[in-house]
């Protein structure tokens, strides 16, 4: 039969330790549930390529310039060529400056 007598038997735990033992396995449970929620949700971002900014419709780029980057700013645009020319526009598109920065390799 059993090797465990009556009294060997293991006691019951008390109302008020099985609820916090409820308790401590839902947590665990929620917790899992939450950092496979942040770990999926961090891949399905990190795959998403970013957006790239686009250039206003009224600003118009010189003949031939290619464009290398795009700042925005508070009350200008600035567009970087790869012609080696920096080209800043006010908010309504008209161009205020252009600044050679050297060769189309930057030197």
């Amino acid at each position: 039969m059993s090797d465990l007598s009556d009294d060997d038997a293991p006691a019951a735990l008390p109302p008020d330790l099985r609820f916090l033992k409820l308790l401590v396995t839902v947590l665990a449970g929620v917790m899992i549930l939450g950092l496979v929620a942040i770990v999926t949700l961090l891949v399905i971002r990190l795959n998403a390529p970013a957006p790239l900014p686009q250039l206003p419709d009224q600003i118009t780029l010189p003949a031939g310039a290619q464009v290398e980057a795009v700042t925005f700013a508070r009350s200008y645009t600035v567009v970087v060529t790869a012609q080696g020319q920096v080209l800043v526009y006010d908010k309504a598109g008209k161009q205020v400056a252009d600044v050679p920065i050297g060769g189309a390799d930057g030197h």
